[in-house]
């Protein structure tokens, strides 16, 4: 090796680490927002399509349209999270002035509840027991109950901690919306340079899948936590509120709202008339299975991707990623499934071609 190549190998060797450095400088300054950057985009991109149309009804004011799609973007999410602070702070101030005063009574157990294999019985017992005597139920299960409360209460703080991230999100995807064709043409570009010739159509078929993913998961999940709040305020139950906020992040987490339903079904047939719990639960079981039938649809709706890989990404996506993995999910499989199709198709394309060659040789 002559010398002027060992220079240019220095060189370069000097050169690369210098942008590892920096590389490496930058991803840990990004890592701790990670999670906020990678909602704000997805939020952007679920968004843009508003966006462009806001601000075209607004003469072209892009700094006036994302202004408010960020502040409607703060009261969906800060404006749950308060209700529900107050409304837990009430009924936690109800419960426990009840306690004091020794009013505290449990409706009587539903008809039947005796009569279920295995847990109906105890259940009925301890039911009962919380009826009749409340001070020697406490002494019984308080540890059992104080270790629920500490569960529901890490919960909820964790859900709290959610939400204000998703606010942070929210105001970091406002600040993208005005640039956002410089940011798609960078990002199509980028793609071109990783997936040539095909990688801007990756990013275009990655931002339709977020789009349809928002529309059947956030969608659907806020469409059936509003009917079901509304029914439930219109039967009376106080905390309406909390319960439709919960019933939003079981649907957005792909838990679905089954575990408040079924309480609350039974509840009703032990607190409400026959006429009234029989209505209440003819509305509220076709509303807690209606994300079954409606997902599906609004997610595949314009995808070119089979609907089972979609699925099967939003699921997996969530098990392995959470609430993010609810968009990367999808977004990764069916990227992965359009290069293995781009693939096999471009063996039969040179299959055929020899083929071709070869009859016109012969």
């Amino acid at each position: 090796m002559s010398g002027m190549d060992e220079r240019r190998l220095i060189d370069l060797g000097i050169r690369l680490l210098f942008l590892a450095v920096f590389a490496y400088a930058a991803f840990a300054i990004i890592m701790p927002l990670s999670g906020i950057v990678v909602w704000a985009i997805i939020l952007a991109v679920a968004i843009y399509p508003v966006f462009d149309w806001l601000q075209a009804k607004l003469g072209g004011r892009r700094g006036w349209a994302s202004t408010i799609i960020t502040l409607l973007g703060l009261v969906l999410t800060i404006g749950p999270l308060w209700a529900s602070i107050g409304q837990l702070a009430e009924s936690l101030n109800s419960f426990s002035t009840k306690l004091h005063n020794g009013t505290l009574k449990l409706p009587p157990p539903p008809e039947g509840l005796d009569e279920i294999t295995l847990v109906g019985p105890k259940a009925a017992e301890i039911w009962s027991l919380f009826n009749t005597n409340m001070d020697l139920a406490f002494k019984q299960y308080g540890s059992v109950i104080l270790e629920f409360a500490g569960s529901v209460g890490g919960a909820v703080a964790g859900i709290g901690f959610q939400l204000l991230a998703m606010a942070l999100s929210v105001i970091v995807m406002g600040m993208m919306l005005s640039p956002g064709p410089k940011l798609g043409e960078m990002l199509q570009s980028f793609g071109n340079r990783v997936f040539a010739p095909k990688g801007g159509e990756f990013v275009e078929m990655a931002a339709a899948t977020v789009r349809n993913v928002s529309r059947g998961v956030l969608g659907v999940a806020a469409l059936q936590a509003a009917l079901m709040g509304i029914v439930m305020k219109v039967f009376g139950i106080e905390t309406a509120g909390m319960l439709a906020v919960i019933v939003l992040i079981l649907g957005i987490i792909q838990v679905g709202p089954t575990i408040v339903v079924i309480p609350l079904v039974i509840w009703a047939w032990g607190s409400m008339g026959t006429g009234a719990a029989l209505l209440f639960t003819a509305i509220m079981i076709p509303l807690m299975l209606m994300d079954n039938f409606l997902r599906p649809i609004f997610i595949a709706k314009g995808l070119n991707t089979p609907i089972l890989v979609i699925l099967v990404g939003v699921i997996g996506g969530v098990l392995s990623g959470g609430l993010i993995g609810i968009f990367i999910g999808p977004v990764i499989l069916s990227v992965f499934y359009e290069l293995v199709v781009a693939w096999m198709n471009a063996d039969i394309a040179k299959d055929i071609e020899a083929d071709t060659e070869e009859g016109a040789a012969g």
